[in-house]
């Protein structure tokens, strides 16, 4: 059951806004500039019927499957998304036990308030049975420092690194920028402390410290090179997110990325972008199961699920609404989310005639 009595997330988004700071509250629910993209993102996969089967036997049913290489208990994973200590105190160590806990993965954001070592060290990850934490890559205009960084994740036991693409600068959120978004006094950036040359990692100023931030350290001139450069300094598979092209999709494959994470940032970037849902299957197809296909963006039902493998997608990836969760009940919320959405897309399944995700074939939506 979802914290405090809520029947579906749009219900606990509403108590979540009750819990938190109107500047947190705001970080998290906004978009870029009219926040088209963002409200798209939900309404397109309501958009995609499914033509259900009938008279199979579903009597029993299999939500398990494998993300690069890591069995997970269902295809639904945990997105990154920043500083999860402005919705509860534990914040990203409760965010990954609520994961372990549900057998799935969960990937940490390089601006998390916690550091990797501490996270990946809170789940033990495959030395516990337990699916590996991943962490997800911005690259810095210094190369040796963002390096250093994916070494730390490395070292801690991270399973993947997932690089961002789509934001070689912050997308304009008019909702922060009203608010000045800053980190309260005693959070931090916790992944950057240790690395000296990326500066003060407070983001306390009188604007939106982190659009600053952004302009200052990340680097505009990041290329599909770059991919290449990365998978050298780690042995880890690389996951590329962002991408809304089947051509770039292509090109990821060409340049040995693992999986690629159809992704628009969560509306957040370039307002107007494609909705996933509806850039979903051209991506699959294009990469013909070359390489794992996940994807995030609206992401709110069980049935969106379905709608996402049937669409060709490995599994998604859920954002805010473990931030909801997180503001209304800590860890217990988080996994409550996460509960939901299994509940939800088994029912999904058994209804569309559906006892694995294997049978979640294209024709379920047309």
């Amino acid at each position: 059951m979802l914290p405090s009595g809520a029947l579906n997330l749009r219900e606990l988004e509403e108590l979540a806004r009750e819990k938190l700071s109107p500047m947190a509250y705001a970080y998290y629910a906004s978009g870029a500039l009219e926040e088209v993209t963002l409200r798209e993102n939900v309404a397109a996969w309501a958009r995609l019927p499914l033509h259900y089967r009938v008279l199979v036997d579903v009597s029993e049913r299999d939500l398990s499957t494998t993300v690069l290489g890591a069995p997970v208990s269902m295809p639904i994973l945990v997105a990154p998304t920043a500083f999860h200590k402005l919705a509860c105190e534990a914040g990203e160590l409760a965010t990954a036990r609520a994961a372990a806990a549900e057998g799935t993965v969960m990937c940490l954001s390089s601006l998390s308030n916690t550091r990797v070592e501490d996270v990946c060290a809170a789940t033990a990850g495959p030395a516990a049975g337990r699916p590996p934490v991943w962490f997800q890559l911005y690259v810095y205009r210094d190369r040796a420092a963002t390096a250093a960084l994916v070494a730390r994740a490395e070292a801690a036991g991270a399973g993947a690194i997932v690089l961002t693409v789509d934001a070689p600068v912050l997308g304009r959120r008019e909702r922060d920028v009203r608010n000045e978004f800053h980190l309260p006094d005693g959070l931090r950036v916790e992944n950057m402390s240790a690395v000296s040359d990326l500066g003060d990692v407070s983001l306390r100023s009188s604007a939106s410290s982190l659009a600053a931030y952004f302009a200052e350290k990340l680097d505009p001139s990041l290329s599909w090179k770059d991919v290449a450069w990365l998978r050298s300094v780690t042995r880890l598979p690389v996951a590329v997110k962002g991408i809304v092209r089947p051509d770039d999709a292509r090109r990821a494959v060409d340049h040995g990325a693992a999986a690629v994470i159809v992704s628009n940032h969560g509306g957040r970037q370039l307002d107007g972008s494609p909705a996933t849902a509806t850039v979903l299957g051209p991506i699959a197809d294009a990469v013909r199961g070359r390489i794992e296909v996940l994807v995030d963006g609206g992401v709110r039902r069980g049935a969106d699920v379905l709608r996402a493998l049937s669409l060709g997608a490995r599994a998604v990836l859920i954002g805010r609404p473990i931030l909801w969760g997180l503001a209304t009940g800590g860890e217990d919320g988080a996994r409550a989310v996460l509960s939901t959405f299994r509940f939800e897309l088994d029912q999904a399944m058994t209804l569309a005639g559906c006892p694995s995700v294997v049978d979640a074939t294209r024709d379920l939506v047309g």
